[in-house]
């Protein structure tokens, strides 16, 4: 059975392998982001950030905490986004939250990363059967199991 140490570290790895794919599909496949696709990056990114963190400080509770919370956030925000492709004409195109993102000082200082340029119903290209958000859906799914895991462990980290 792996360590709880371990579970971190490959939440930590899977969730930033999910920000290098999705940069792969913007930057080589053309798949420009929309909005809701930028904050589901965000929260992969501080699920990352704080499973590595816990993981290398041992403060295991606090980070999965954290981590579960950006999980959680990214499950409700790719619901969301289900949502949208479900219902195209509901659209979160050009609007405020779009706006709003790329005022952000992330989205300023890293416009290759952050930068929300695509329409939210537009995401419905797939890859292995699936489109992009269903993925997503799949992969927030997978880590926040693995982080209620991790925070209903009786073993020691």
């Amino acid at each position: 059975m792996p360590s709880t140490r371990q579970i971190l570290f490959a939440i930590s790895s899977i969730s930033f392998a999910l920000i290098a794919v999705a940069l792969y599909l913007q930057h080589i496949q053309d798949m420009m982001p929309c909005p809701l696709c930028v904050i589901q990056r965000y929260m992969f990114l501080a699920i990352g950030v704080c499973t590595l963190v816990a993981a290398i400080s041992g403060k295991v509770r606090e980070g999965s905490i954290l981590a579960l919370l950006a999980a959680i956030g990214g499950l409700v925000t790719v619901g969301k986004h289900l949502y949208v492709i479900a219902n195209p004409g509901f659209s979160c195109g050009i609007d405020p939250m779009e706006t709003f993102l790329n005022k952000i000082p992330t989205a300023e200082y890293l416009p290759w990363l952050f930068r929300a340029n695509g329409l939210c119903e537009g995401a419905t290209d797939s890859l292995l059967g699936l489109a992009i958000p269903q993925w997503s859906a799949v992969w927030f799914v997978i880590l926040t199991l693995l982080l209620v895991f991790v925070l209903l462990r009786k073993k020691p980290a």
